[in-house]
């Protein structure tokens, strides 16, 4: 069993507080955090001292007058830096760029040519959009955090494997780092959209959370006791990989009837393609013919309303499976499926999954679509950057040399 460290512990505090700090949506006390996290007032005091001397956190003044004494009021410093967040997706690469307090303040997008895919054909895509959004502004950025598709090995920044190009083993982070002046962090967009959650959406009410992304890939992000959930090999959440039909349809992972294969948007067109081979609603992508489902169900059309149905079915089997397995408090869908078919196809999840799970289970456990304003990738992808530059030894060395030095003057 794996033991926290020490730097794992104070990693946890660390986001512990900052997680009040943002969910306060404006400013918060000490006293106010250590309610909030649980942590000892100590604790909070450490981590707050910590956080204000990097310049993350301000002091805004004390709390009018009243009974006992003044409370000191704590805000994110917006000035701080900034923050890249990139979502590499199969067909565009996404990037945002970000203020300390998460606000979106740019975003560029480039589509990905599916002629050229190799790694140094994508990894010139990033180095471009990273230096388009940051332009007069590169000295400011904090670091870069990429949702990469597939698996990935986030300490070498390696993509381990990518069904989207069948990339296997590619050092992305090695072909990045002499072009970008900026720190980077890479993982997936299932770790990446579940920390977003974690930070700014759901995951602040709940400890036991599922984030099901539903794009082109499919997959989970699981949260356990109020900490993301990795695995050994930092594999987990690879759901849409899992067999929801016995030899059923051809997956792009190579195996047959996984979940991706008839959840994913890819599943869906097929799906449509079955019910209807000439349907209007076929159009020359696949995000396309997402909205254009979502478009003719809004008018009642039954083709459409047949695909959301049958979609519906094939999820709510799967969710079903997820809640008897890991019995979360809440479970949060989104992205491209999700933003497109919301509602209509919650409803027959929601629906099917109740006849399939275990009574109990199923009863304690909240469906919903994600409430998040961003892209949750990149955003989550930025919340990487911030935790990896909050991280680094370097970061919080200067910090105790400075005060060193402090204690060595008086």
């Amino acid at each position: 069993m794996y033991q926290l460290t020490a730097r794992d512990i104070r990693r946890r505090n660390r986001f512990g507080v900052l997680q009040a700090v943002y969910a306060a949506d404006g400013h918060i006390s000490r006293q106010d955090i250590a309610r909030a996290t649980g942590l000892s007032f100590a604790t909070v005091g450490n981590m707050i001292a910590e956080l204000l001397d990097v310049g993350v956190l301000v002091e805004l003044g004390h709390d009018a007058p009243g009974v006992g004494r003044p409370r000191a009021r704590l805000a994110i410093n917006p000035d701080r830096g900034l923050l890249v967040g990139v979502d590499i997706a199969e067909t565009a690469i996404h990037f945002d760029l970000f203020d300390l307090a998460m606000t979106a303040l740019r975003a560029v997008e480039i589509p990905v040519d599916p002629a050229a895919t190799e790694p140094h054909d994508v990894a010139a895509l990033i180095i471009r959009g990273i230096r388009e959004l940051t332009a007069g502004d590169a000295d400011k950025v904090l670091g870069a955090g990429l949702s990469v598709p597939g698996l990935v090995e986030p300490e070498g920044g390696i993509s381990v494997f990518s069904p989207y190009w069948h990339w296997h083993d590619v050092p992305l982070k090695e072909l990045l780092d002499d072009q970008l002046p900026h720190p980077l962090y890479l993982d997936n967009p299932l770790k990446a959209s579940t920390a977003a959650h974690l930070w700014f959406g759901a995951g602040r009410d709940v400890d036991d959370l599922i984030v099901v992304t539903l794009r082109a890939g499919v997959g989970i992000g699981v949260v356990v006791d109020g900490m993301l959930y990795r695995g050994v090999s930092n594999s987990a959440g690879e759901w849409g990989h899992t067999n929801l039909v016995l030899d059923g349809r051809e997956c792009r992972c190579g195996r047959t009837g996984c979940v991706e294969a008839y959840v994913g948007a890819p599943g869906i067109v097929r799906t449509l393609r079955e019910l209807d081979p000439a349907s209007p609603m076929l159009a020359s992508d696949d995000a396309a013919t997402i909205a254009a489902i979502a478009a003719a169900a809004g008018r009642e059309d039954p083709v459409a309303l047949a695909v959301i149905d049958r979609t519906g079915h094939y999820l709510g089997v799967a969710v079903a499976n997820l809640v008897n397995l890991f019995n979360p408090r809440t479970m949060v869908f989104g992205d491209l499926v999700a933003d497109h078919l919301g509602p209509p196809l919650l409803e027959v999840t929601r629906r099917v999954a109740a006849h399939h799970a275990m009574t109990d289970p199923f009863d304690a456990v909240t469906l919903q679509l994600s409430a998040l304003p961003h892209n949750p990738a990149s955003l989550g992808a930025a919340t990487f950057a911030l935790d990896g530059f909050l991280a680094d030894r370097e970061t919080f060395g200067s910090i105790a040399a400075r005060r060193a030095l402090r204690t060595s003057a008086t």
